[in-house]
């Protein structure tokens, strides 16, 4: 049996984050619940979507974006998932490339995986773990499993922090890989050798080499 596709999983976690949508008959997810209902909620909207609908399984950028701006973006806190990211360096960016540093590394996400949307066929389903925090605190994991006929469950975990508007989500890790860690290595190479500046071109020209 083999694993499932790394870029992929990564994809189904990251859509969290950086974009996929609900489908309007689905059940909504409700931030001020459960936390492990409400990624459940969140998570199979995604999941069902991306089964759903030709255009994101074909990968298409604008479709990607259309559904991450109208159905994705509230239950995410993604200021939060770029400033760890960046790390220490968040501190000495200016209002302007903080923005920047945010729309570089959502649309680097998202360009990034748009591709693996094809790998998904109709046995994929995520199972949700036993949530074994505590409900009251203001940061939780919440613990899943990425499943899809003849590949082996992928463990795909989600950060979640208690705001006044509920749950949001703001980091994900894949196989014990946390995508923020992941990035922060990269970002502060980047940094280290072009300036915050630097990064931000970085992304934007790759975003645009993607397109």
């Amino acid at each position: 049996m083999q694993r499932l596709g790394r870029q992929w999983i990564l994809l189904c976690a990251a859509a969290l984050l950086a974009g996929a949508a609900g489908l309007a008959h689905a059940a909504q997810p409700d931030p001020q619940g459960q936390p492990d209902a409400f990624v459940q909620a969140v998570a199979e909207d995604v999941l069902n979507t991306l089964k759903a609908d030709p255009a994101l399984q074909s990968g298409n950028v604008n479709r990607i974006n259309q559904v991450v701006d109208a159905q994705v973006l509230p239950h995410v806190d993604f200021e939060k998932t770029t400033r760890l990211a960046v790390g220490r360096y968040w501190r000495e960016a200016t209002p302007e490339q903080r923005q920047a540093l945010v729309d570089g590394f959502r649309g680097t996400l998202i360009r990034t995986y748009s591709g693996a949307f094809s790998k998904v066929d109709n046995s994929a389903r995520i199972n949700m773990l036993p949530f074994r925090g505590d409900a009251s605190a203001d940061d939780v994991v919440v613990r899943s499993q990425v499943m899809q006929s003849g590949t082996q469950p992928a463990a795909v975990d989600y950060r979640l922090e208690r705001t006044p508007q509920g749950w949001r989500i703001y980091d994900v890790s894949v196989e014990g890989i946390w995508l923020i860690q992941n990035y922060r290595n990269q970002f502060a190479s980047q940094i280290q050798q072009g300036g915050i500046d630097g990064l931000i071109a970085t992304l934007q020209q790759r975003n645009l080499a993607q397109k």
